[in-house]
């Protein structure tokens, strides 16, 4: 009789990796200039990761941020 209990290994999913975008194609995404992303990047203001000199966004992140941007009253990137 074969053994029906589950394996260890029968749940574990193969995480999948999203691509990083690069600030054009990010800003593009978002409908704003690069430059004005780059410097909501360095304010903290925008979901970004820095590598070396460099912006990556992960779409998904900006996605969610846009979201959340439109269901708030508080836009702290404003001066």
């Amino acid at each position: 009789m074969a053994d029906t209990a589950p394996s260890l290994t029968d749940n574990i999913q193969t995480p999948v990796f999203e691509p990083l975008l690069k600030t054009r194609q990010a800003a593009k995404l978002v409908q704003i200039h690069p430059k004005t992303l780059q410097k909501m990047a360095r304010a903290g203001c925008v979901p970004a990761i820095r590598v070396g000199d460099l912006w990556r966004f992960r779409a998904s992140a900006l996605d969610a941020w846009v979201r959340n941007a439109l269901s708030s009253d508080c836009h702290s990137c404003r001066n």
